[in-house]
């Protein structure tokens, strides 16, 4: 299999990014009923602090796209290691799990403890619901993607 073109990996972004922020805005609105635009607002806190709530629809946006950001960087990440670290990986469902774990270790060790957000308590049921969305709303779609691309022909 050849490495995936450029085309491919913006599909791939988008997919990811919009499945992931979808679940987000939806656990949200589950968990506390309020309007889920406060999720991207929470995302913008990470580079602007405390004044992206009270920036209006702007710190929205970039929340959205710092959000989108995120998740074209983890796919291209993951397009990148697939075929240098695990030439031999086919297993979809394990890919999956593995690397939606990566996720939510490098995003909850390493990028929101370096961000302006405020540290929260761990709370184990929350850290399982956030790895479940990044393992189906990131891992799966990047791994069947990834092992379901149709060779060029050449």
């Amino acid at each position: 299999m050849t490495r995936p073109g450029l085309s491919l990996l913006i599909k791939a972004g988008l997919i990811t990014g919009l499945l992931d922020i979808l679940a987000a805005f939806t656990s949200f609105y589950l968990k506390t009923g309020k309007n889920p635009v406060l999720v991207l607002k929470f995302i913008a806190r990470g580079l602007f602090g405390s004044a992206a709530f009270s920036g209006g629809d702007v710190m929205a946006l970039y929340g959205l796209l710092l959000h989108f950001i995120i998740a074209f960087c983890f796919a291209a990440f993951f397009f990148l290691i697939m075929p240098r670290l695990f030439p031999s990986a086919s297993n979809k469902f394990l890919t999956a799990v593995a690397y939606g774990v990566f996720i939510w270790l490098v995003m909850n060790l390493l990028i929101v403890p370096l961000s302006n957000t405020p540290k929260q308590s761990f709370h184990a049921l929350d850290t399982a619901l956030s790895m479940i969305i990044l393992i189906v709303c990131i891992g799966l779609p990047l791994s069947f993607i990834y092992f379901n691309r149709i060779k060029p022909i050449k």
